[in-house]
C-alpha cells in the first residue's frame, strides 16, 4: 500500500490518451505509481515498483498483455490485474481469466466501469465489464 494508505497502481497501454485517462479517473483515490508503453516495460516495472494493482491493454507493441501478466506472475508479482482493452470476444476474456486476471474492462466503457472494477478487484472480488458474455469470465 502506497503513501497515506492509497493503493498503488501501474499502468501499461500503448496509446498516450489512455493511460492520461485512465489516471485521471483513478489519481484522486489512488496512487498511480507508473505508466508503461510495452509489455516488456511492463514486466520489470511490476517487479522493480510492487503495485497493488496493474492495469494493462492486451495488444500492446514489442510484448502483448498477456505474455506480460504471465511473466509478472511466473516473477512472483502478486499484484491483482484489470485488463482495459477493446478486445470483447469471449477467447480473450477466458485466457485473460486463465493468467489471472482479477478484472476485464472494455475501453469503450472506461468512463462507465474502471472506477467499480478497481475498488471492486482491490476488496478481492473479481469484475467483469457487463457487456462482455459473463459466462466466459467462469
Amino acid at each position: 500500500m502506497g503513501t497515506n494508505g492509497r493503493k498503488r497502481i501501474l499502468l501499461a497501454d500503448d496509446h498516450a490518451a489512455m493511460l492520461e485517462e485512465v489516471e485521471s479517473l483513478l489519481r484522486a483515490d489512488y496512487r498511480i505509481v507508473g505508466s508503461v508503453e510495452n509489455g516488456v516495460d511492463l514486466v520489470e516495472a511490476a517487479q522493480r515498483l510492487k503495485p497493488d494493482l496493474i492495469i494493462s491493454d492486451i495488444s500492446m507493441p514489442v510484448m502483448n498483455g498477456f505474455e506480460a501478466a504471465a511473466r509478472i506472475r511466473a516473477a512472483g508479482v502478486t499484484a491483482k490485474l484489470i485488463f482495459l482493452t477493446v478486445q470483447s470476444g469471449a477467447p480473450y476474456v477466458k485466457k485473460a481469466r486463465a493468467l489471472g486476471a482479477d478484472g476485464y474492462v472494455l475501453k469503450a466503457f472506461t468512463a462507465e466501469h474502471l472506477a467499480a472494477a478497481v475498488s471492486a478487484v482491490l476488496a478481492g472480488n473479481p469484475y467483469i465489464c457487463p457487456q462482455l458474455p459473463q459466462d466466459a469470465w467462469l
